[in-house]
């Protein structure tokens, strides 16, 4: 059902199973999956979401490569 929406920023899977649970949440298409908690951000993480909720990184590393821009001057 998660899957059928149009957005897909953050998702959370509830369980007493992590095993189980996370095998849920690498089903799901968002750009977080928290297990057994749900809006935990932490700015040395990437944070994005799929689909109508945007695409594209925030935060951590890889958002960072993602602003930049490379650029060569050569002579």
């Amino acid at each position: 059902m998660a899957n059928g929406l149009d957005v897909g920023l953050g998702a959370s899977v509830w369980s007493s199973d992590p095993e189980a649970a996370r095998e849920v949440a690498a089903r799901i298409q968002a750009g977080t999956v928290w297990i057994n908690k749900h809006g935990a951000v932490d700015p040395r993480v990437p944070f994005g979401g799929a689909r109508q909720s945007g695409y594209g990184l925030e935060f951590g590393v890889e958002g960072l490569k993602a602003l930049g821009v490379p650029q060569i001057i050569n002579g």
